[in-house]
């Protein structure tokens, strides 16, 4: 991986978009040329964090998500931003489409109408062994051709067979935790929750 140069980096940030950031400073930046630069601050301490830092990881599952169809961004290339602290960070093509959250939040009864689709695809991810704890309306997106795909999944985790009870609840779990510190009325929970029991039973 090179190491972004200061003076590249500065002509990123004047000339881009912010799109997202944190109380460290930005997180999802779009170029002039209409990338994205994705930056990633580890968690990990930062020795660890450079033998697999957080660019590549969030490349590789990309590839492995591409690989099981899934759609993504199409990462061009993962860089260091401050190799001694950790901090990487992708550029990439954004994944063209609509955030479930906005959908919801301007449009409820067409979300409604994507429901059945949107616990469909929750069991595909399940059914391939994805654990997604970032699995959220924001991070999943309606593309073009009337599908879904996932833009954020770092934090992805590849199981070797379908999820268990367990590891379903705990992802609905998450999906609910999200929605209550977001404070988003009026989600039709109980209804995803028996659409996915029905994507369950129509494949079985």
């Amino acid at each position: 991986m090179r190491i972004v140069a200061a003076n590249e980096l500065q002509d990123w940030l004047s000339h881009g978009e912010l799109l997202e950031k944190d109380s460290f400073g930005p997180k999802v930046v779009r170029l002039a040329d209409g990338r994205l630069l994705k930056i990633m601050r580890s968690r990990r301490t930062p020795f660890l964090a450079r033998l697999l830092p957080s660019a590549q990881r969030f490349s590789r599952n990309a590839q492995r998500l591409q690989q099981a169809g899934i759609a993504t961004p199409l990462i061009e290339e993962c860089v260091w931003i401050d190799r001694e602290n950790a901090v990487s960070a992708c550029l990439y093509q954004p994944l063209p489409g609509e955030p479930l959250d906005g959908i919801f939040r301007n449009d409820k009864t067409r979300f409604l109408t994507l429901l059945p689709q949107l616990a469909a695809y929750i069991y595909r991810l399940h059914q391939h062994g994805l654990y997604f704890r970032s699995l959220h309306l924001g991070n999943i997106l309606l593309t073009a051709d009337g599908g879904f795909g996932l833009i954020d999944f770092l934090d992805m985790r590849f199981k070797r067979g379908p999820l268990g009870k367990r590891l379903v609840r705990r992802n609905f779990e998450h999906l609910r935790g999200y929605l209550q510190r977001r404070k988003v009325d009026g989600f039709p929970w109980e209804e995803l929750l028996a659409a996915y029991a029905l994507a369950s039973k129509a494949s079985s």
